[in-house]
């Protein structure tokens, strides 16, 4: 089994390869990478490993910014001292969360799992466990449409034709391809997860872009990314240095 290692902490992840390799002396370790933005240029030119380990707060972002900039359909256990993204870790390949510090017995737990699902999968339906995840997580399962209210009428809006979503004073609002704007009453980071990561970029806490709506993407100051939509916004979208490999590889991944 072909295993990668994203975790920051060199301590950790030397700790957490003497671990696999004692359970699972047939591993290999393909790499112990540091960083989110480490994690994505070896993704993006590598082949897909079997499962990854990997935990969430790392030395520049969180690591659910790798699935938004390069697709991954193996499976995933993540390994964490923090509790609360247990529900962002299942939509994301999750087949096992991992809470710091963990036990011998935690990680045979978390490799019977991948074990019994593949197994499993592989008898009943003749597929592997990457392709079941990746269907699991795929296109077909995120938000096609929003109902939205306004003017005492109740209308629905494509996915498809939202250019861009973002926080209008205290909550979210939608704005179409043809300018139409629509208040929306989920948080921005819930309705992030609810859209496909292929099409729509969170740039930052305040928007939420369509690649559609991309017009074109200048170098600004301080190694900075201005992007331009095909939509008007009330402020410059920028981009920021630690996150312009991410941008850019979702730009890519077509």
């Amino acid at each position: 089994m072909n295993i990668l290692i994203i975790e920051d902490e060199i301590k950790a992840a030397r700790s957490l390869e003497n671990l696999i390799l004692k359970l699972r002396p047939e591993s290999r370790i393909l790499a112990k990478i540091q960083s989110v933005e480490g994690a994505v240029d070896h993704l993006a030119n590598n082949d897909s490993p079997d499962l990854i380990f990997m935990d969430i707060q790392l030395s520049d972002g969180i690591s659910f910014d790798i699935f938004k900039a390069v697709k991954i359909a193996c499976p995933v256990v993540f390994c964490t001292a923090f509790g609360e993204y247990a529900m962002d870790a299942i939509k994301e390949n999750g087949i096992d969360y991992l809470l710091k510090p963990f036990s011998e017995d935690d990680l045979k737990s978390a490799f019977e799992k991948v074990d019994n699902f593949k197994n499993f999968f592989q008898k009943a339906a003749g597929t592997d466990l990457s392709a079941l995840i990746s269907r699991i997580n795929g296109e077909e399962n995120k938000k096609t449409s929003f109902l939205v209210f306004k003017n005492n009428k109740y209308m629905t809006v494509k996915t498809e034709d939202i250019a861009y979503i973002y926080i209008n004073y205290t909550s979210p609002s939608l704005v179409t391809f043809k300018g139409e704007e629509y208040d929306l009453n989920q948080s921005l980071d819930h309705l992030t997860g609810l859209l496909s990561s292929k099409q729509f970029f969170r740039l930052n806490r305040q928007y939420l872009i369509n690649f559609s709506a991309v017009k074109e993407v200048e170098h600004y100051f301080g190694r900075k990314l201005f992007v331009k939509l095909t939509v008007p916004t009330a402020e410059k979208l920028l981009i920021g240095k630690d996150k312009t490999s991410l941008f850019l590889g979702w730009l890519e991944d077509r």
